[in-house]
């Protein structure tokens, strides 16, 4: 059984986290078969946008403990450098759309890489706990980096410290994710905003994934020059011509994210 299920629809690649039976917690075989399916994504030129979700109640649980302490498996180091790390470093360098559909509890590392994402749907029943101080961790897979300037440096301390769950409203009331949905539509309302995404201007949108990136550490100074050497680049795309002609032609335009 393939821990994560993958296929295309309509541009999108969708991903489910398939460990169902262990609320989708990771272990080395399905973090690298996701790390493999972010490098499909990024090959293949006709999937414009990626859609994270996962199989039964739960999103994710985080690291699958049995296998972290495991003294003949690969080791909490090994697990964070060459499982977390590679996912979280794919999905902010992927030059495409990231959606994630947050469907069940989503903690620890679970957490951290839906927040990783571009933009974020949780169904009304999703909570996120930053799970890791309850058993004497640090938050990893960008936790300390995205969670701070999602909700503030207070809010996020508070959180990773104290572990408290927090359910899908309040993540959305504190800017923690984009949006929540009924439960018995998030699959649809996600797939649907990933469909859209990749029908725009997918080479715009990657570059202001870029400068999104960039700007966590840039200066203001730094960021304007950026967003000037970036918007040359955007203006030299087939979308962009695409666009002003079809919005001066008044029709529907057909973009290639080229």
């Amino acid at each position: 059984m393939s821990l994560i299920g993958s296929k295309t629809e309509g541009g999108v690649l969708v991903l489910h986290l398939n460990r169902p039976d262990k609320f989708n917690s990771f272990n080395r075989e399905m973090a690298l078969q996701l790390i493999a399916e972010l490098d499909k994504a990024a090959d293949e030129k006709s999937i414009r946008a990626v859609l994270i979700t996962a199989n039964g109640k739960a999103f994710c649980a985080g690291q699958d403990l049995a296998e972290a302490m495991d003294k003949n498996g690969p080791g909490i180091e090994r697990i964070v450098h060459e499982h977390y790390n590679p996912i979280i470093l794919r999905i902010r360098k992927l030059q495409k759309p990231v959606v994630c559909a947050v469907n069940g509890v989503a903690a620890g590392a679970g957490a951290n890489i839906a927040l990783a994402c571009d933009v974020v749907f949780a169904g009304k029943a999703a909570s996120f706990i930053q799970a890791f101080s309850k058993i004497g961790l640090i938050p990893d897979s960008g936790g300390t980096f995205f969670l701070p300037k999602l909700i503030g440096f207070g809010k996020a301390s508070a959180l990773m410290m104290l572990g408290d769950k927090v359910s899908a409203s309040d993540a959305e009331q504190m800017g923690m994710i984009y949006k929540v949905v009924e439960d018995d539509k998030l699959m649809e309302t996600a797939l649907a905003t990933a469909i859209t995404l990749s029908q725009m201007p997918t080479k715009g949108i990657a570059l202001t994934k870029k400068l999104l990136n960039e700007g966590t550490t840039n200066t203001l100074d730094k960021q304007l020059i950026r967003e000037k050497e970036e918007q040359v680049i955007a203006a030299s795309t087939y979308d962009y011509n695409e666009g002003v002609n079809a919005f001066l032609e008044k029709r529907q335009p057909v973009f290639k994210g080229e």
